[in-house]
């Protein structure tokens, strides 16, 4: 028998206010999920390399690949020897190869930002389409790392926060997407360097951020009903 459906307004255990220390630790958090400042520099150096070099030698664009490709292997190395955590590294240099890469192959500098779009515009059709059947995906996400399964489905309150955390993706590669598509059909290269920087590990840290006030509570709620099972 399938459990009773329960409406926004009734509270379970681990709804309560965050104090000081929850804070700090959500601060602490989302710090080592981009590695702080460090981590912005090192994802978005190759791409500023490679829209200022390209700036001032338009006439060649293999000289602003090979720019930021070096870049991007630098950091790595230079992380490497201080054995420091290498997550954004090695996921900023995939990204720089494979965006080097299509823009070799089609010879045109704007296409250096394709991958990036086309990535942009799949995870944001996912998401909103999770929502649509009525399956966000931070729901299923909540299931899945609480072991809860679809609990979070039975209460009102639970799918309310679960669809609104996803909306908060959607809103964010959708968003990225309404800002940078034109400035990639006008070949702005350098507004579009700009924006990708600036819309990157800084949009993804806002959207991580509020993602995470809005579930804690859920997740601290799955947590202590599973406990009591």
């Amino acid at each position: 028998m399938s459990e009773p459906e329960q409406s926004g307004e009734d509270l379970e255990p681990g709804l309560e206010h965050e104090s000081i220390e929850d804070i700090r630790a959500e601060r602490i958090m989302l710090d080592r999920a981009i590695g702080g400042w460090r981590g912005l520099f090192d994802s978005g150096a190759p791409t500023l390399v490679f829209v200022i070099v390209y700036l001032l030698r338009s006439d060649n664009l293999q000289v602003a690949l090979g720019a930021a490709l070096i870049v991007g292997v630098t950091i790595a190395v230079y992380r490497i020897i201080r054995k420091d955590s290498l997550q954004q590294v090695i996921a900023g240099l995939i990204g720089v190869g494979i965006a080097a890469g299509f823009s070799a192959m089609t010879g045109k500098a704007e296409n250096f930002f394709l991958p990036g779009l086309l990535t942009n515009a799949a995870y944001g059709s996912a998401f909103l389409i999770s929502i649509l059947v009525r399956w966000p995906l931070f729901g299923v996400f909540l299931g899945f790392f609480t072991g809860t399964g679809t609990k979070w489905r039975t209460v009102t309150q639970y799918r309310r926060a679960a669809a609104a955390a996803t909306w908060i993706w959607v809103g964010m590669f959708f968003l990225r997407l309404a800002v940078q598509l034109p400035l990639y059909l006008a070949g702005a290269i350098g507004a579009l360097g700009v924006m990708k920087v600036v819309m990157g590990w800084p949009l993804f840290l806002a959207s991580a951020y509020f993602t995470y006030r809005l579930l804690q509570p859920v997740h601290n709620s799955l947590e202590a009903s599973k406990a009591q099972e």
